[in-house]
């Protein structure tokens, strides 16, 4: 993955990131936003587009889990590090720790992917490398995703690191139908809320298990 956007100055590109630390978060990042934060100039406005880019804010200007976290200052760097090596993916197959030196590769990249002239390669480039000087991209990606499988062939797989919820699956009866086996995968969300958990499971227990 390359993102293509691009800011044409980037001079106000580290003070807009630190007015999304200091401030409270809006309903919706817009320009009116950006320009009650100070940041009137036209050249400013397609952060708007990089921070959706960046999953910082949805299709509608909605901040995101990433926008929250970001204004967590001990983990500022690191989250915007994760957005990086998502949105440039592409980028770091060139190298994992990318620096000024590789910045002729980095064009390179641009032009051709997305097929643009030297000078929007440039500032694709240059945009790059003002998030860079922001982020931490040191940090592993770390993506975990819990599931809880349950089989009707009397054996149940939970490998869900709470022992709340291990022991609603332990005690769910197993489904079977003429003999015919069942696999039903959960993804649960990632919350450290309990009560989440218990609701998502008497809810399968009660409208699967028990018909």
């Amino acid at each position: 993955m390359l993102t293509n956007r691009y800011m044409t100055s980037v001079k106000n590109l580290a003070p807009i990131f630190q007015k999304i630390v200091e401030g409270a978060a809006p309903d919706k990042f817009t320009i009116a936003h950006l320009k009650g934060l100070g940041f009137s100039s036209s050249n400013d406005f397609g952060v708007l587009a990089l921070l959706k880019d960046l999953n910082f804010l949805s299709g509608d200007g909605t901040p995101t889990s990433r926008y929250h976290a970001y204004r967590d200052r001990t983990q500022s760097r690191r989250v915007l590090g994760e957005a990086l090596k998502e949105v440039y993916s592409d980028l770091f197959l060139i190298n994992e720790t990318l620096s000024e030196k590789d910045r002729s590769a980095i064009e390179g990249k641009f032009k051709q992917t997305h097929n643009v002239t030297d000078r929007i390669a440039s500032e694709q480039a240059r945009t790059f490398f003002a998030l860079l000087q922001l982020a931490d991209i040191s940090a592993p990606q770390v993506k975990i995703t819990p599931k809880a499988e349950i089989k009707n062939d009397n054996t149940h797989e939970t490998p869900i690191p709470s022992k709340a919820i291990n022991s609603i699956v332990d005690t769910t009866p197993s489904i079977g139908l003429g003999g015919l086996r069942y696999n039903i995968e959960i993804h649960l969300p990632a919350t450290k809320d309990t009560e989440v958990y218990n609701a998502i499971f008497k809810s399968l227990k009660e409208h699967l298990l028990e018909h």
